[in-house]
């Protein structure tokens, strides 16, 4: 069965389905369509599945042109499940994020594998690329599947290989970022490289599916702590009225040594907010207490209410409150040059500010109208960026430094500018640091 599948996969006449079609799921589709595979994609939300068919894209740095091409190389979107049967393998994309008591969320992984189950098939891979704690892939898929009277390792072959989408940035794609994999057999791992050699340039082999899936949570949890540092030293810095980015900018001179990190309101994403949790939930199972990552998560959470400290200080210096003060909130993707709002802090600042009895607006050139989102909710749309806008407003707010804001027009015209994003060096009586 094992090498059926290697010769199909590396010949490309397999059927690739692709389980989430996202952030992650889109790119993946694109890339396999483009060296000439036949791609299914299926996800639960039909006007996703719509959109796809009529050739429009939902994602800002995928164009409808991409989509339309893909569906012209034979393209297939659909909400329904059973025609996973068609397919040699299946790529699972979809989200893992935390629940109410900030432990791991597995029921998007979980339903979509019991969806799936009854449509798998002898001779078939299966990837799942939602990030997750260690042992996901053996303690949860493998014996879902292995009920159905399949053999991993035999009949199906079960990897653990993680997303490492970086949406907008250009320098690297989908193709030139290096794909981790794990099988759960060596048989598995076989399967799962020759899935993604043909799509990535470099396949990186590791012995499990636990140190793969560990090994997308060391990257996260790497920035997550580097970040918690970063805006533990901003605020040191600013009792000491020294501007932490050109200390950041001067000390990323050293050839050696020392990688720059940013300090910003919070940290956003699917990602960083999300996956050291996995670890320390997971970590518990053992007796260990993650204090480092858990320090690093306290640091950045906090930093939305050091914002909020910081807009009411220079309020009341001007002889206002945050209370019925009109705040215009600048860029509410969780960062730069994307339209992705998912754990973004400019929305929990948004909401910090309206709970405090702020007039709360927003301008992001990205996000046109403020989109559903699970647990927040404003009916608001984008403001225009004029000199008699930001006039009307007693604070403006830099939480996401897009590159389409006009920066000397935010300086020259907002009465009060909070920057959370040291886009201003130079001294001025209406900005603010943060």
């Amino acid at each position: 069965m094992n090498s059926e599948l290697i010769a199909k996969l590396n010949e490309r006449t397999a059927k690739i389905g692709i389980v989430g079609l996202g952030y992650v799921g889109l790119p993946l589709m694109l890339r396999y369509c483009e060296v000439g595979y036949k791609v299914i994609g299926f996800d639960i939300d039909q006007t996703k599945v719509d959109a796809l068919r009529a050739g429009r894209s939902y994602i800002e740095h995928i164009s409808s042109g991409s989509i339309r091409n893909a569906m012209e190389l034979g393209f297939e979107p659909t909400t329904d499940f059973s025609r996973a049967k068609e397919v040699d393998a299946l790529i699972l994309c979809v989200p893992t994020p935390l629940n109410k008591y900030r432990e791991p969320d597995l029921s998007f992984v979980l339903n979509t594998t019991e969806s799936l189950l009854p449509y798998l098939h002898q001779g078939m891979v299966l990837s799942l690329e939602s990030t997750t704690y260690p042992g996901t892939t053996e303690e949860e898929l493998k014996p879902r599947i292995e009920k159905c009277g399949f053999t991993v390792g035999k009949d199906v072959f079960l990897v653990f290989s993680p997303e490492r989408e970086d949406p907008g940035n250009q320098n690297f794609t989908t193709r030139s970022i290096p794909k981790v994999c794990g099988g759960c057999t060596p048989a598995c791992l076989e399967a799962g490289i020759a899935l993604y050699r043909q799509v990535i340039d470099k396949v990186v082999p590791v012995s499990s599916t636990q140190a793969a899936e560990l090994t997308k949570l060391l990257e996260n949890i790497h920035r997550s702590v580097n970040i918690g540092l970063v805006n533990e030293m901003k605020m040191v810095a600013d009792k000491m009225s020294i501007d932490i980015h050109e200390v950041i900018r001067a000390a990323a001179t050293k050839p050696f040594g020392f990688v720059p990190y940013y300090p910003g309101p919070g940290i956003g994403g699917h990602c960083i907010p999300i996956d050291p949790f996995y670890l320390t939930w997971k970590a518990r199972e053992y007796g260990m207490h993650t204090r480092f990552i858990e320090l690093a998560g306290e640091i950045n959470s906090s930093m939305p209410d050091y914002v909020v400290s910081k807009i009411s200080l220079a309020l009341n210096q001007r002889h206002k409150s945050i209370s019925g003060s009109s705040i215009l909130v600048l860029g509410i993707a969780y960062k730069k040059n994307v339209d992705d709002v998912r754990e973004s802090p400019s929305v929990l600042l948004m909401e910090r500010l309206r709970d405090l009895g702020a007039k709360v607006a927003y301008s992001d050139p990205h996000v046109p109208a403020f989109p559903k989102m699970r647990a927040h909710s404003f009916d608001l749309s984008s403001v225009a960026l004029t000199a008699e806008n930001l006039q009307r407003f007693d604070c403006v707010l830099l939480a996401t430094d897009h590159d389409k804001f006009d920066y000397q027009l935010l300086g020259a015209h907002a009465p009060l500018l909070v920057d959370c994003r040291g886009k201003y060096s130079q001294p001025a009586d209406n900005i603010i640091r943060a």
